[in-house]
């Protein structure tokens, strides 16, 4: 039986990369998936079309979890769609190494961090903890980052450890505020072949981080979705307030 069959879920930042193979993967296991996105309709559109094409059930819902009324908004349409729910992914996060993001000044890309990755995923649990405590059950995933307690040299890693050892102390806290019906755990990916890697394959800065990899490579998405699929199924009942390192043994 699908680990996640009957099961319900929100995904934020659902719309690529990390996102978006947690988004397939959940619905392979028989999860009804919110595909949630802020700017990329149709990559979020082609997902669900994707999923639904293949048998499963997934729906795509647009909210900026950097504002408030949007993460009210995505709640209430997840609702209307799935009827209850039982999995809430906080995997939504500013990019502030490539396109865009990279020409943003540091005091940008900090707002940024700060707005999305940390506020936004407090907003996110603040907003679905109520309706999973009405439901009697629930599970909590927010993403952090392997090294945010850790450290890594440069500014950029300076500012991204700030707002993700922010989400692990939040995330730690509210784990201990709502158990034992809700289950809140946290995800650490640590050096993950997405855009930023991909466009590195061939310099020196990538082969230094892969000497540092007791694996010797970069992770995939879809490493990270298999451990978050865990943390989301029965099989982790028993486990709260824990950092799952996706790292291949850096940290």
């Amino acid at each position: 039986m699908p680990r996640l069959e009957h099961k319900t879920v929100v995904i934020t930042g659902a719309s690529s990369g990390i996102g978006e193979s947690i988004a397939t993967t959940f619905a392979r296991e028989g999860a009804h998936v919110v595909v949630n996105y802020n700017n990329s309709k149709a990559k979020a559109e082609q997902i669900v079309r994707q999923i639904n094409g293949g048998g499963g059930q997934a729906v795509a819902i647009r909210a900026n979890v950097a504002e408030p009324k949007d993460v009210s908004f995505l709640i209430d349409e997840a609702l209307s769609e799935l009827g209850q729910v039982d999995i809430w992914v906080n995997n939504a996060g500013a990019d502030i190494l490539t396109g865009k993001g990279a020409e943003l000044s540091e005091q940008e890309k900090l707002q940024s961090l700060i707005d999305i990755d940390l506020k936004g995923t407090i907003h996110c649990c603040w907003g679905i903890v109520p309706v999973m405590e009405q439901a009697g059950h629930g599970v909590i995933i927010n993403m952090t980052w392997d090294l945010a307690i850790h450290g890594f040299q440069g500014r950029n890693p300076q500012m991204f450890a700030a707002a993700k050892a922010g989400v692990i102390g939040f995330s730690q806290s509210l784990a201990k505020t709502v158990a034992p019906d809700i289950r809140v755990n946290l995800v650490a990916p640590g050096w993950i072949e997405t855009v930023f890697a991909k466009e590195r394959m061939e310099t020196t800065y990538y082969q230094a981080r892969i000497s540092e990899i007791p694996l010797k490579r970069f992770g995939q998405a879809q490493d990270v979705a298999n451990a978050a699929l865990y943390l989301a199924s029965d099989e982790a009942s028993y486990i709260t307030g824990q950092i799952f390192n996706i790292n291949g043994g850096l940290v």
